[in-house]
């Protein structure tokens, strides 16, 4: 079961979310990598209503500032 911490709970609050590979291994310097990252943030946008206000794409890492 997920934990409490990992979930959003208010609908209207923006919010900062960060992840790594693990490892810190810079995986997401190939222009396929990225792509797949990408498509999967657009179907998020697309299906789920993800908002997205900022992001940061990094080799190993990723920064988002959305609303859910």
């Amino acid at each position: 079961m997920m934990s409490r911490n990992y979930k959003f709970h208010n609908p209207e609050g923006l919010y900062f979310i960060s992840f790594a590979v693990v490892g810190w291994l810079d995986v997401v310097i190939r222009n396929e990598y990225k792509e797949i990252l990408l498509e999967s943030i657009r179907l998020c946008q697309k299906n789920k209503g993800l908002e997205i206000h900022a992001w940061c794409i990094m080799p190993s890492h990723l920064h988002l500032v959305l609303e859910v």
